[in-house]
């Protein structure tokens, strides 16, 4: 018998049936939204406490033209908690980023303009 791989499957069992609606939550039907939502609910939602679940879930609640000014947008929203949510899930994005142009696999984005 193999192992189960520490890939998705595993995660999703370590979850548990809160995170698991929260991640389907993040599949929003906008592909840039759904991909940044969904790393990051992968990364952060096993480990989450409740109270970062229910921010999550209260950014969830946002509609997506709301939710793409905050991640796509470059606009802030009011509430200082949502706030700190989207400033750590485009963290994220970024480090993903720089890690594959260390690696070579992406070519550095070009400046506006240039």
């Amino acid at each position: 018998m193999t192992r189960p791989s520490s890939s998705d499957g595993s995660q999703k069992a370590r979850m548990g049936e809160e995170a698991r609606r929260l991640l389907w939550r993040c599949r929003r039907g906008l592909k840039e939204l759904d991909v940044l939502l969904e790393r990051y609910a992968q990364a952060a939602l096993a480990g989450a406490s409740g109270p970062e679940r229910r921010v999550l879930a209260r950014l969830l609640d946002e509609p997506d033209p709301e939710l793409a000014g905050y991640l796509l947008g470059g606009r802030v929203p009011e509430d200082p908690e949502l706030a700190a949510l989207v400033d750590r899930i485009l963290a994220g994005r970024g480090a993903r980023e720089r890690d594959a142009i260390e690696a070579g696999s992406v070519a550095p984005r070009e400046p506006l303009g240039a």
